[in-house]
């Protein structure tokens, strides 16, 4: 089994240590109230929006009806973009307590020289976070709808622009504890990371299975990069 299989394999088995599973459930409990209110200022926006242009009730036989389908496509549409960035915005404000609950457990040393990241800083790191998955993500969407008439491609775009953001994001949720000095590079090649950021993404495209994403990626991480590091550190 390659480094980040195991990695993924320790990660899933820590979800059901009480620690983690108790940061997990309040995780996903913040996520899907966020992820409610989100869904429902969504729907009424856009309904507004076909109102306001032009799409109202006696402009013709069946107009209500189609406004409603309209809304309902492209809030399906935009809560499946949104799902990814909100439960990943949120867990970036328990990673800390996440990468610790790992820590403890398996990597006690490590966990005693970690520093703790302020709030502040937790704050800030989840902002840049969304920021960069939105702006991306909307870079990206004029191609995926040209690609909808693929059948897969459209999957494809936006699995590959979070794979590359979440691999990253997972990374620092973890590195920023540890990293003594900033021109220090974290013990992850860019093809590990890639992919790590890879099986999270595929998963945040599951039902279900994305419910777990978010905190699997973070623990996964962390038993990456601390494998990484000792590897690299072993004479």
């Amino acid at each position: 089994m390659t480094r980040l299989g195991k990695s993924l394999a320790l990660g899933f088995g820590q979800l059901f240590d009480g620690a983690v599973l108790r940061i997990l459930l309040k995780s996903l409990a913040v996520t899907l109230v966020i992820f409610v209110i989100v869904a429902f200022a969504g729907w009424n926006l856009l309904d507004w929006a076909l109102l306001s242009g032009g799409l109202e009730d006696d402009s013709f036989a069946g107009a209500g009806t189609l406004r409603g389908a309209l809304s309902l496509v492209l809030a399906i549409i935009g809560l499946w973009l949104v799902w990814r960035l909100v439960a990943m915005t949120v867990v970036q404000f328990f990673a800390d307590e996440v990468v610790l609950a790992v820590e403890r457990k398996h990597y006690p040393e490590e966990a005693s020289m970690a520093r703790e990241l302020s709030f502040a800083e937790q704050g800030r790191n989840a902002a840049r976070s969304a920021l960069r998955a939105l702006v991306f993500n909307l870079i990206a969407l004029p191609i995926a709808l040209l690609l909808l008439v693929t059948g897969v491609g459209t999957f494809v775009v936006f699995w590959f622009v979070n794979a590359l953001l979440l691999g990253r994001e997972l990374q620092d949720m973890v590195w920023l504890r540890h990293q003594q000095a900033q021109a220090e590079s974290p013990p992850v090649g860019r093809g590990e990371r890639f992919l790590l950021g890879g099986a999270i993404a595929g998963l945040l495209a599951v039902p279900f299975a994305n419910l777990l994403a978010p905190v699997l990626g973070a623990a996964s991480a962390t038993h990456l990069i601390h494998r990484n590091r000792r590897l690299q550190k072993a004479p």
